[in-house]
């Protein structure tokens, strides 16, 4: 005999309202994170299933990489909904720190890793870098007959080269590296020469750093910025690509890394903490290595693949993070209006 409407109707809605409360339940942790979500997902899940915990892990698209999720911590300070950002760069990590959206925490996992990559006061910290390379495609050029940052611009490259636009991600911090590194006028004139070769039909600007190794990949052009993360997909694909590490003879190459920090009023703070620590180990930091994202360890103790060049092997630009974080948000605006149209 079938059962009345009644008790299908209310066994129904009972079942719904289990599963809506299932879907709301309140996690043990909240981490915003930037590192592109094929690399970062499959990490986050070994500490879950490491340690029992559920973690809401929330991703950003690459055209708004970083700043997106910067942008939600700045317009959620005053209650934040996040307790762990893990950034694919530090610059605008440094930033939120300086606007008092951070709070301390000495990771024990962090003992070992460079100060150069350590706020003092324990706001933030880096690990997993990458380097910014230019991308080349062999079939169209000898990577030979690239060695420093201005071989963007020569003339034999026009309407060849390319690089994303700098407002986002590694390439921002880049650019923004470059005023304290440079100068000013260097620095600008830079960027400026950016802008009017774009105008000109001589270089391209594109939306991101992948959407660049794509074209070199795929032969619409010879070569341009990127990351070493992205580089090595393209490698990894069979692609006809080689990485030039520039300005070895000179102001050397910039190696951005990846960064992690607490906020300040985070929900979940202990169980943030034991998520911070996981992320700062060495086996993370190793499997970063060894993964498509290719990055490279800021221990030198950590294991990588002979095709990861470390640090020890490139002359590495000197850079101070804190500087870098403090000039983004008005570096920021003032690349916008040069190259928001």
């Amino acid at each position: 005999m079938n059962p009345p409407r009644n008790s299908v109707r209310i066994a129904t809605l009972a079942l719904l309202g289990l599963t809506l409360a299932a879907c709301s339940a309140d996690p043990d942790v909240v981490i915003y994170c930037a590192l592109d979500q094929v690399h970062a997902e499959p990490l986050i899940q070994r500490f879950e299933e490491e340690t029992g915990l559920t973690v809401r892990a929330e991703f950003d698209v690459e055209a708004n990489k970083t700043v997106g999720l910067v942008n939600r911590l700045r317009a959620e300070s005053a209650a934040t909904r996040c307790d762990v950002f893990w950034n694919n760069e530090i610059a605008n990590t440094v930033a939120l720190g300086a606007e008092g959206l951070l709070a301390p925490y000495d990771s024990p996992a962090a003992a070992d890793i460079p100060a150069v990559f350590r706020d003092a006061g324990h706001l933030w910290t880096g690990f997993a870098a990458r380097g910014r390379v230019f991308i080349v495609n062999t079939d169209l050029m000898d990577p030979a007959e690239l060695t420093g940052m201005w071989d963007l611009f020569d003339e034999r490259w026009a309407g060849k080269a390319g690089m994303a636009r700098p407002l986002t991600g590694t390439t921002l911090t880049h650019m923004t590296a470059l005023y304290s590194v440079l100068g000013e006028a260097e620095a600008r004139r830079y960027v400026e020469t950016a802008k009017r070769l774009n105008e000109e039909g001589k270089l391209d600007l594109t939306s991101g750093n992948a959407t660049l190794m794509r074209l070199v990949r795929d032969g619409k052009l010879a070569f341009g910025w990127t990351d070493t993360d992205d580089y090595n997909v393209a490698r990894l694909e069979g692609a006809p690509v080689a990485a030039v590490y520039p300005d070895q003879d000179g102001i050397g190459t910039m190696v951005i890394p990846n960064s992690v920090a607490m906020l300040k009023g985070a929900p979940h703070a202990e169980n943030a903490k034991r998520l911070i620590d996981y992320i700062l180990s060495e086996s993370v930091e190793r499997e970063l290595a060894f993964a498509r994202s290719a990055q490279i360890p800021v221990r030198a103790s950590v294991e990588r693949p002979d095709y990861v060049r470390g640090a020890d092997q490139m002359k590495v630009m000197e850079v101070d993070f804190r500087t870098v974080g403090a000039e983004l948000p008005a570096r920021h605006e003032e690349l916008k209006e040069l190259f928001v149209d």
